[in-house]
């Protein structure tokens, strides 16, 4: 069995006149949780679409655990789960009956899908709605549930197109618990998300699609590492930024720092800023942002257990 989850080499994708990827390269392994940011319209869901089967891709080598997306589809699809961004549940079952029917799907029996619908909708906070009708539901429960499903059997890859939107920060920290330990037990995962805490949170490594192409590819330290470092600033009362001065983090350099301000005679409240990943994500995809290879790197996979 190879290492790798996910294989794609020079993917290219059109819709009419309108490039959506053009020209990918990236690679997962076994295990491995990998996000893809990018702004709206980058190609994210695209790129999911095409790696489970969804969308033939112009060209390129999609190999999904290790199997071709196009002359082996069916052999993709067993081996994978996916959780869109729209919610695909029935409206006019319950959520036990939603989750038990998807269970009895998947080929489980009767009393092994009923277990394994109680598990989940305890474990996504909806016992107290299992038996009420999905019409009835919120957005975010709707979302809860949908998620659930992805979950009724452990694939070998899972695949998450921006799962937590419309998710409140408790039921987002859930998930990022349960994504975890499916990872931990061996399931890779592969998601797109807007919010960058969450592949700052998750994320073995992170990849940023810009203008169709990887504009950047390494863990989140090493891309923060690339927008600069750490740098000491100094606020007024009203939170106005007077000063800043670049260190690299260490005790020393920040002693440093702090006696510049000093001889300047700076006064008001000091903070230490670190990159973030909204850093990175700003500078890859501003619009007069050169088009550009220079931020990709760091393209290894991740260590194979």
């Amino acid at each position: 069995m190879t290492a790798l989850a996910i294989e794609v080499t020079g993917l290219r994708k059109r819709f009419g006149d309108h490039t959506v990827i053009d020209g990918i390269d990236l690679s997962v392994s076994r295990g491995e949780v990998f996000a893809l940011l990018g702004p709206n319209g980058a190609g994210k869901t695209t790129t999911i679409n095409i790696l489970t089967t969804l969308t033939r891709p112009d060209a390129g080598t999609v190999k999904v655990g290790g199997f071709d997306v196009r002359s082996q589809p069916v052999a993709v699809q067993q081996r994978i789960s996916l959780t869109g961004q729209s919610a695909a549940v029935d409206d006019a079952l319950t959520a036990t009956e939603n989750v038990v029917m998807f269970g009895r799907l998947s080929g489980l029996g009767r009393k092994q899908a009923r277990r394994r619908s109680a598990d989940l909708l305890e474990r996504f906070g909806l016992t107290d709605a299992a038996s009420r009708p999905v019409r009835t539901y919120s957005g975010g429960m709707r979302r809860r549930l949908d998620l659930a499903l992805s979950f009724v059997i452990t694939p070998e890859i899972l695949f998450l197109d921006e799962p937590t939107t419309g998710l409140d920060t408790r039921s987002r920290r859930d998930l990022w618990d349960i994504i975890r330990s499916m990872a931990d037990a061996g399931t890779t995962v592969f998601l797109t998300t807007q919010y960058l805490e969450e592949a700052d949170q998750l994320a073995d490594r992170i990849a940023v699609l810009h203008d169709g192409r990887i504009a950047a590819l390494g863990t989140a330290a090493e891309l923060k590492s690339r927008v600069g470092g750490d740098t000491v600033e100094v606020h007024d009362e009203h939170g106005e930024l007077l000063r800043e001065v670049p260190t690299d983090g260490t005790l020393p350099g920040l002693r440093r720092a702090l006696d510049q301000l000093d001889e300047q005679g700076t006064e008001g409240s000091v903070s230490l800023r670190r990159p973030s990943l909204d850093d990175v994500f700003l500078a890859l995809t501003s619009s007069d942002r050169p088009r550009t290879d220079a931020f990709v790197g760091a393209t290894s996979t991740k260590e194979s257990a």
